[in-house]
């Protein structure tokens, strides 16, 4: 397993396109002034040692030089001891509404992107309970299985996005049904689902019979209304710009609203709490305290409990490929001009 230190660094390799851009622009510029000043065949004979391969080399070996000493400084660890622990939480699985109604922006910057925040920062409040994570439309879809993995929690949530399902709607049955499948230790006795949702329940399924079946395993249901009671239009956008708004088949324009009638009723029958989303700091607070009072069980994980450090082989790197740099002369190399390795003659 590879953990990174300082990721913050990797910005520095921003400076690596700006580089080779002005280095384009400049040797555009050289050609253009060159030719003002003489034809090509003159420019030969007054610089015959002159290597046109050189400083493109040279800049590569700056730039390897620049990556390497950027990752020095994120100093990459890698895991070199995997142990079992012990550990104590509850079964939590999210289940996302990943339906177009989320693409509405009555809730800043959307429903959708503030679902995934309050996600990840209920994930950040946890301390060593388990997680797992449902996208769902018109059909329920396992994007994460339960693991103590909250990176890979939170990469998988902000990869989640309304075309990631093709069937449309919103199907809370079945992605309660496929919750339900989530929690593979009997012995857990405090398992958590949140829904996630608009409370736009498009499905045929029966929502309540999902529930019920739900409460019978043990599971205590939630559910996290975002948007308002008001509504909003869906735009529908193309690289950032919205195109037009949605309409349903008579040409009028689609007005979503937040159901929170649907979502309280699942929670109630849930023997859980409906939290509105719209203030995300109270929400996870509510959500903290609710948590805490659960009884934690104990269960083993296995994690990396040692992790040694790798930057040395970066930082060598990087000086090696400075000093490459250094070394490297933009004229022509004796023995490789015999070679014509380059076909400068």
């Amino acid at each position: 397993m590879i953990q990174l230190d300082e990721k913050s660094y990797l910005y520095l390799l921003s400076i690596i396109p700006v580089m080779v851009v002005l280095f384009v622009l400049l040797q555009i510029w050289k050609k253009r002034t060159q030719r003002k000043f003489a034809d090509l065949s003159l420019l030969k004979r007054l610089t015959p040692d002159r290597s046109n391969f050189k400083s493109t080399l040279k800049l590569i070996f700056v730039l390897l030089g620049i990556a390497s000493l950027t990752m020095a400084l994120v100093n990459p660890k890698i895991g070199t001891k995997l142990e079992t622990v012990k550990r104590e939480g509850v079964d939590i699985v999210f289940t996302v509404d990943v339906s177009k109604s989320m693409l509405a922006e009555d809730i800043a910057p959307n429903r959708l992107e503030k679902a995934k925040r309050l996600v990840s920062e209920i994930i950040n409040q946890l301390a060593s309970d388990r997680i797992g994570i449902i996208a769902y439309a018109g059909q329920a879809f396992p994007q994460l299985p339960i693991t103590t993995d909250y990176g890979a929690a939170k990469m998988f949530l902000q990869n989640m996005n309304t075309d990631m399902l093709s069937s449309q709607g919103t199907a809370i049955d079945q992605a309660i049904e496929l919750a339900s499948t989530y929690y593979d230790d009997e012995e857990q006795t405090n398992r958590v689902l949140f829904i996630i949702s608009d409370g736009e329940d498009h499905s045929e399924g029966n929502v309540s019979n999902a529930v019920e079946n739900a409460t019978n395993e043990g599971i205590r249901v939630f559910s996290i209304g975002v948007g308002k009671t008001k509504g909003a239009p869906i735009p529908l956008k193309r690289n950032g710009i919205v195109e037009s708004l949605k309409k349903d088949n008579q040409g009028e324009v689609v007005i979503t609203k937040l159901n929170e009638q649907v979502l309280q009723e699942i929670a109630d029958e849930g023997n859980g709490e409906y939290i509105n989303g719209e203030n995300t700091e109270e929400a996870v607070a509510f959500i903290k305290e609710q948590l805490n009072q659960m009884d934690k069980k104990e269960f083993e994980a296995k994690q990396f409990a040692e992790f040694k450090d790798q930057f040395q082989w970066f930082l060598a790197a990087g000086l090696l490929f400075l000093f490459l740099d250094i070394f490297v002369l933009d004229r022509k190399t004796k023995w490789l001009k015999k070679l014509n390795l380059f076909n400068e003659r």
